[in-house]
C-alpha cells in the first residue's frame, strides 16, 4: 500500500513538473503541429517540430515571469517554481528560440522573418497588458496557436488549402474555448489585478455554459463539412476531441487541482495527435 501511494506521488510529481515547467505546454503545441501534419498528409520533419517546441517553451516561459503577481493567487504552486527555476527556464527557453530562429533563417524557410512574431505577442499579452482587455486575452492565445498549422502551410509550401486553412481555424477557436476555461481558476487573482476575464464579468456557471456551448457550435461545424466532403473521413478524430472539451468545460471549478488544468486541459492536442497517429497506423 505505501509502494503503490509512492508510486502515485512519483507520477504525479513528474507531471506537475512537466506542467510548471512549460515542457507540456510546449508538447502540446508540437503536437498541434504534429496533427495538421497527419491531416494534411505532409511528412513529419523533426525541424519543424523543434521550431514549434522552442517557440513555445520560450513564449510561456517569458510569460510565467510576468504574470508571477497573478499566479502567487492563482496557482501559487506554480509560483514558487517559477520563483525558484523560472529565471533559468525562460534563458532555456531563449536559447532555444534563437536556435530555432537560425535554423529557419540559414535553411531559407519562407516565414523566417515572421518568427520575432511570437515574442512580440508575448508582449503585448503580458507587458502591453493585452490581456486586461475582456475576451481579448483569450482570443490573442487562440489567435497564437492558431498560426502552428499556418506555420506548417509556409514550412510545406502548402499554406492556401483546406487542410491548413481549417485547422488553423479550428485550432484557434479549440484555444481561445481552453483560455476561457482556465480564468476560471484565475477569479481572484485577476479580481485583484483589474483584469476583466469572463468568468470575472460573468461568473464561472455561465462561463462554463459558453464554453461547452462553443465547443457544441465547433463540433456541428465539423460534421457540416464531413457531411458536404469538405473534410475527409480523418477528420472525424475531432468530434471525440470537442466531446473532450465539452466534458472539461462542464466540470472546472476554481478548486480544481493543477492537474486539472495543466494536464487534462493542456493535454489535449497530445491526445488528439496520438489518435490521429493511431488511426493513420490502423487504416
Amino acid at each position: 500500500m505505501v509502494e503503490h501511494s509512492t508510486q502515485r506521488s512519483a507520477i504525479v510529481g513528474g507531471i506537475l513538473f512537466l506542467v510548471h515547467s512549460n515542457l507540456l505546454i510546449s508538447l502540446s503545441a508540437t503536437s498541434v503541429a504534429v496533427s495538421t501534419l497527419l491531416l494534411a498528409d505532409l511528412a513529419v520533419d523533426p525541424v519543424a517540430l523543434f521550431i514549434v517546441f522552442a517557440v513555445t517553451l520560450f513564449v510561456y516561459s517569458f510569460n510565467r515571469l510576468t504574470d508571477l503577481a497573478e499566479d502567487e493567487q492563482n496557482v501559487p504552486e506554480r509560483a514558487s517554481f517559477v520563483r525558484r527555476y523560472g529565471v533559468g527556464l525562460v534563458a532555456v527557453g531563449a536559447a532555444l528560440y534563437l536556435v530555432a530562429t537560425a535554423v529557419a533563417i540559414v535553411r531559407g524557410i519562407p516565414g523566417a522573418p515572421a518568427m520575432i512574431a511570437p515574442l512580440s505577442v508575448a508582449v503585448l499579452y503580458s507587458v502591453v497588458g493585452l490581456k486586461r482587455i475582456l475576451l481579448v486575452k483569450n482570443l490573442l492565445v487562440g489567435l497564437s496557436w492558431g498560426l502552428i498549422p499556418l506555420g506548417v502551410g509556409v514550412y510545406y509550401d502548402v499554406l492556401l488549402t483546406v487542410d491548413i486553412l481549417f485547422m488553423s481555424a479550428f485550432v484557434t477557436a479549440a484555444l481561445t474555448v481552453a483560455a476561457v476555461v482556465f480564468d476560471i481558476k484565475d477569479i481572484e487573482g485577476d479580481r485583484a489585478e483589474g483584469i476583466r476575464s469572463i468568468p470575472v464579468v460573468a461568473g464561472p456557471t455561465r462561463t462554463r455554459q459558453f464554453a461547452a456551448g462553443s465547443s457544441a457550435l465547433l463540433a456541428v461545424i465539423v460534421l457540416a463539412l464531413l457531411a458536404v466532403g469538405v473534410l475527409h473521413r480523418q477528420y472525424v478524430l475531432l468530434l471525440p476531441f470537442v466531446g473532450y472539451m465539452i466534458g472539461y468545460s462542464r466540470v472546472a471549478t476554481r478548486d480544481r487541482t493543477p492537474l486539472f488544468y495543466g494536464f487534462v486541459i493542456d493535454a489535449e492536442h497530445i491526445f488528439l495527435a496520438v489518435s490521429l497517429a493511431c488511426w493513420e497506423l490502423l487504416i
